[in-house]
């Protein structure tokens, strides 16, 4: 259990290397980090005992950049048939899991793994449950097997409460047939990213106002909307009429990196295709 498994996106491999050997460097856990390029994913080895485990409970999942979800265990080699009794064998020393997620690395490689995985989670489920080692209890750490193939798995731990929201960490979200762009998905992956769901009534509140720069055609408005907010839309093209119906909308055919607001409002969203730098040094402006 002391490698530390971590899916990211294909062309990411080394990013994920170094930031977890920056990490570990700090914290002082040895070991060294590995990975091939499109991979989807890198490993550090960590060569003192418990080191993959000490460094999971020191770090926090949403706080690191490139990884995608994370896992502390072991490959196992898998044979053609009876897969479930291998896994269970190495399982002997696990203490009950209190949820079970089946994964592949995100490339056409893993996703042609999908279909397997649908079909073996039901079985290996049951066998688990009767087994003793998965419960349904979400305090206990989640089981997480991520297939390499049919015949190799990763069989990994990670506390659901400091991992992945979504298998693979990849957010499925529904797109809402409502919205006027598809851009709306993003904004709301940011909030279940850095805001706990809990949180959401009293941090995204229907008595707060935004403004949103670039927002035509809206689908980012649509998202401040939904949550009742009142919202200044700025941007020179249109915006939907659905969303103008709404009442909520103030649309202002303005730059948005020289409009100002005449008076304080509580969350300002800006999708401006401009360089980052530039976009930036326009959020510090309005921090202030």
């Amino acid at each position: 259990m002391n490698t530390l498994f971590m899916h990211c996106r294909p062309g990411f491999e080394s990013e994920v290397c170094s930031e977890l050997s920056e990490h570990a460097a700090r914290l002082e856990v040895s070991g060294y980090a590995k990975a091939k390029t499109d991979a989807a994913f890198a490993e550090f080895i960590c060569t003192e005992p418990e080191g993959a485990e000490r460094l999971m409970n020191s770090l926090k999942f949403r706080e690191l950049i490139f990884p995608r979800q994370w896992a502390r265990g072991v490959f196992v080699q898998l044979p053609e048939t009876d897969r479930i009794s291998v896994i269970l064998e190495h399982m002997a020393g696990f203490a009950p899991c209190g949820s079970l997620w089946l994964e592949v690395v995100d490339t056409n490689d893993g996703k042609e793994l999908s279909t397997f995985c649908r079909k073996f989670e039901a079985p290996l489920r049951k066998a688990l449950e009767k087994a003793g080692k998965l419960v349904d209890n979400p305090s206990l750490p989640r089981l997480l097997l991520t297939f390499k193939s049919g015949r190799e798995v990763f069989l990994g731990l990670a506390d659901a409460n400091n991992s992945a929201m979504w298998p693979m960490g990849i957010p499925r979200l529904k797109f809402p047939r409502e919205a006027p762009s598809r851009s709306t998905l993003k904004l709301e992956e940011a909030w279940h990213h850095f805001i706990p769901r809990d949180q959401w009534d009293e941090r995204l509140s229907g008595d707060m106002t935004g403004v949103d720069l670039g927002a035509a055609p809206g689908g980012w408005t649509y998202q401040l909307v939904r949550r009742g907010m009142l919202v200044t839309a700025i941007d020179n093209g249109p915006m939907a009429e659905s969303l103008m119906d709404t009442g909520l909308v103030q649309h202002l055919m303005a730059d948005g990196f020289t409009f100002k607001p005449r008076q304080p409002v509580d969350w300002m969203v800006c999708d401006i295709v401009e360089k980052p730098a530039r976009n930036a040094a326009l959020l510090e402006t309005w921090l202030g």
